[in-house]
């Protein structure tokens, strides 16, 4: 322990002083440098796959059905990519069945989606955030929210509902 705080000679807290309780000795620079990869993978799977979605949906189905039943026809699709796409990225960067960092990789991504989304509107579409926002159909547009909202929380939702671990040991969450 040096300068009497609990600290280990190379500058990570012992477990017992830990807020990271699943990955011991883990420094928490790294830690947070997984989970910030986490949330960049999870945004660019389910935001590459509703940018794909989005060639098929502008051009084939919006003059055909109109821009709000194209996009309530998209949801459903959209909520599989995010339940797909969190599934993925849980297991491939390990994360621990805690709440704290599923919400963080959930809306971190949540954060870089928005982000994304008014900054090629404004880019895209030559109209300001503010006109962006009030342009959205009241009905696709709620219904977004909400779809917004299970992808901060789907990361998070998975722990809830895990299966049973098989004989193996490994979650398959």
């Amino acid at each position: 322990m040096r300068d009497g705080l609990g600290w280990g000679a190379d500058g990570v807290a012992p477990f017992a002083f830990s807020l990271r309780p699943f990955r011991k000795n883990i420094p928490i620079v790294q830690i947070l440098r997984t989970h910030f990869k986490a949330a960049i993978a999870y945004f660019a799977l389910v935001l590459g796959t509703g940018f794909l979605l989005g060639t098929i949906r502008v051009p084939f189905l919006v003059p055909r059905l109109g821009e709000r039943y194209a996009e309530l026809l998209e949801m459903p699709i959209m909520f599989g990519v995010i339940v797909f796409a969190a599934r993925y990225v849980v297991r491939r960067f390990s994360l621990p069945p805690n709440a704290s960092v599923r919400l963080l990789v959930g809306f971190a991504a949540l954060a870089l989606a928005v982000l994304a989304e008014l900054l090629l509107a404004a880019a895209l579409q030559d109209v300001s955030v503010a006109q962006y926002i009030a342009s959205r159909d009241p009905v696709s547009g709620a219904v977004y929210l909400f779809v917004l909202l299970l992808f901060a929380l789907m990361p998070y939702i998975l722990t809830r509902f895990r299966g049973a671990t098989p004989p193996g040991g490994q979650s398959q969450v």
